[in-house]
Order: C-alpha cells, then structure tokens, then sequence
C-alpha cells in the first residue's frame, strides 16, 4: 500500500500515465477503475449484494436531502462487513485500501424530506436493513446505469459510482440489536436515547447511524438527521454525559502521561496532567493535504473545552478525539488537563471521515503510555523527535496559554 500526495500540476501532465510522481499505480486511477469494477459486476440496472450496512443521508438541499444506500456488487453475508468497519479497519488497512473499499460499491440515490421520507424507509424495510447489526441481502433497481468519474482532485470524498433508485427490495431478515428495537419503541428524548444505548454497550456507530435515520427522539419529531450532523451530535451527547460523570470528582491522574499513535497520514500526540479537567486541540495541517491545497504555509487550528462543557466552537473532529478521552478519565474515575497534538501530513490525500482520529486516540490511551512524569517542556521534545513543526506550534501555543494565565491572575486580584 503506497499513500501519496501529488501535485495537481504533476498530474495535468501525467493523466495517470507516465507515473511521474514515482507511485507504481496512479491513486485516482486506482479509485476510478475501482468504481469500474464495482459496475461490472452489476445486472444491466440491478445491484444485487449486502448492504454492509453503508448508509449516508446527505446534508445538500436540507430538509430534502439525499440518502445513498451503497451495496457492493456480488458480495454477500459476513464479506460484505468489511466495506463498512471502522474499528477492524483501523491499523490494517490503509488509506488506498479504504478508499478502494468505498468505491468498490454501487449506491442508489433516493430524495427523501427529513420528515416525510421516514414512514416511507419503514414501509419498504430499509429503515431496518441499514439499522441491521448483520449484512442483508438486498437489490437496488437503478434508474440509469452509474458512470464512473475519473478526478484527479485529492478533495474528491472516495465514495461510490452512484445512480438515482427507482426501487429496493430487501431479501433476507434485518437483525436489529434488541437494545435498539427497545429505543425505538420508547418515547424518549433523542439525547436520553443516546446515553441509554451506549450505557448498555451498543456500538458508537450503531448509535450515529440509528440517529441519522430517524430512529431515535420523541416519536413524533423523529426525522433524517445528516450523517456528518449525527456523528457529532452523538459524540458530543456522549462526551457530555462522561463529563458530567467527573464534575464532582475532587481526584486527578497522579503524574503526566504521554501517549501516542498514528495512522493514515495522522499523528496523534495525548499528554495528561495532574488539574481540574480542560481539554486543549492543537491540529497542524501540512500544506498539500485533502483540505489545504492552496496553502503555501503550515496551518494551525486551536480548541479548547472547559470543565463547564464549553468550547470554542463545534468541531467534529475535536469532537471525535475528546470521546475517548472522556471514557479513560471516566474509567479512571480523575479529572486532568488533557493536550491532544493532532498532525496531518501530505500523505492524508482522501477524507474517510473523523471515525480514524476517534479510534487513533482511542487505541493511544489503550496502548499505555510512551513516557510518564515528564514536564511539557519534555513533552514537546518528545514531539520534536519525531516532527519539529509540531513541536513549533504546540510549544507556541503552550507559552501563549501561560502567559494569559499569568495575565488573568493579576487581573483578577
């Protein structure tokens, strides 16, 4: 597996031909012939596989938002779980390999209002099939006949050839996790609903995808939720419940920690401190990544949540690191001061989504720490051995927030 970044000059001059950037096979090819794959192995205008489950319900158009159910053509049963599994994907496969994954499908478009599109996923079953904690056998009966489309930008989302659907029959029984059937028969709020189900274990993607579709709320203002919308929503309802749960703990983490992973193109930097907790988010961004092609220079995003739940403002990225932060501190029973560096380098061509910086940090905290006791004038040459530019940025910020403490202190006498 090679992850690549390449100039958008490089390849107008390429067209995937003469492999000019040195990757033995062109990405966007890749992912195009990918796509290829995927409609050759249809029927003339039918899809005919297991839904993974993959479904996305669009934000464009809002309150008529598309939703895409995504079948990979000729796969079935338990083989088709791998086109839709973060948490085994994460440090086995790569971006390319993901990316494949993705447009290895075949989606059928459907228009639906936010509202009244609901009563009609329930009548023909694909409320349950996209909710099913196994694969379904389904068939997608397209309009017209996908087309492939070849882009040579890296912003380009790696999702499938897709068609609009003139119909969906589900062919085997959808298996709905009973804990779920049970919220979806309850008329509880959407955020009780969430922290019920995760409480008793349910999957945190279970969960977003439960919201997305409508599944959850009062039953009479359920409706279609964005995907992206829900899997914030979600990771910030839980993140709060967690925090509420260390509101009134007096105990912090004995001695700082550092902790550390990196995975596509992302690295991940933890350090915990002894102090009431507050959580900083240092993201440095490398020019000629999936959202700073125009970039000539390094960009640096900050955020910060306090112990009150507050934030700079809704990030979903910042939102999908601080879940398992919560969850360790909850565990532990502690309050701390948390830093999370996050560095995205060139090599993050394609965006797959914030499920990869969730289970990054998550897998970091479970992986135990590389140092412990060390200051944070340690903890950023620790990050300088690996990356200086990190090291530059977090240290700056670092030295800006003392010295508005220090301002604040006097202040307020």
């Amino acid at each position: 597996m090679v992850c690549v970044k390449v100039p958008a000059t490089l390849c107008a001059r390429c067209k995937g031909r003469k492999r000019l950037c040195g990757a033995p096979t062109c990405p966007f090819l890749q992912r195009f012939y990918a796509q290829v794959r995927a409609i050759a192995r249809t029927r003339g205008l039918s899809v005919d596989g297991s839904t993974p489950p993959t479904v996305i319900v669009g934000e464009r158009g809002y309150p008529n938002v598309p939703l895409l159910l995504a079948v990979p053509p000729g796969i079935y049963g338990d083989e088709a779980r791998a086109y839709e599994d973060p948490i085994g994907w994460w440090g086995k496969l790569g971006l390319d390999d993901i990316v494949e994954l993705r447009c290895s499908m075949v989606s059928g478009l459907l228009k639906l209002h936010v509202e009244k599109g609901l009563s009609f996923l329930e009548s023909s079953e694909i409320l349950y099939a996209a909710l099913s904690a196994k694969p379904v056998d389904s068939e997608v009966v397209l309009r017209r006949p996908p087309i492939p489309k070849l882009s040579f930008s890296d912003r380009a989302k790696p999702i499938p050839p897709t068609a609009p659907a003139k119909r969906v029959e589900i062919s085997s029984n959808p298996l709905i996790d009973r804990r779920l059937e049970k919220m979806m028969h309850d008329d509880l709020p959407a955020q009780r609903a969430i922290v019920e189900l995760y409480r008793s274990g349910v999957d945190v993607y279970y969960i977003q995808r439960a919201l997305s579709l409508g599944a959850l709320g009062r039953e009479r203002r359920r409706k279609l939720v964005p995907t992206r919308w829900a899997i914030t929503a979600v990771d910030r309802t839980i993140s709060r419940h967690l925090l509420s749960a260390i509101w009134g703990v007096d105990a912090t983490v004995q001695n700082t920690m550092v902790f550390y992973s990196e995975y596509l193109g992302n690295r991940f930097w933890i350090y915990l401190e002894p102090g009431k907790y507050e959580v900083h988010w240092v993201e440095v961004w490398h020019p000629s990544t999936v959202y700073t092609q125009g970039a000539s220079n390094i960009i640096a995003v900050y955020n910060r949540e306090r112990i009150s739940g507050s934030i700079d403002y809704l990030d979903g990225g910042f939102e999908a690191a601080k879940l398992p932060v919560l969850e360790y501190l909850s565990r532990e029973r502690r309050q701390c001061r948390v830093f999370i560096v996050r560095e995205i380098l060139p090599m993050y061509y394609a965006p797959v989504g914030n499920w990869h910086i969730r289970e990054s940090v998550r897998r970091a905290l479970q992986n135990g720490p590389i140092a412990r006791g060390v200051s944070k004038k340690e903890f950023l040459e620790i990050i300088r051995e690996i990356s200086p530019t990190a090291a530059s940025i977090a240290e700056e910020y670092i030295t800006r927030l003392s010295r508005a403490k220090i301002l604040d202190f006097f202040v307020s006498r």
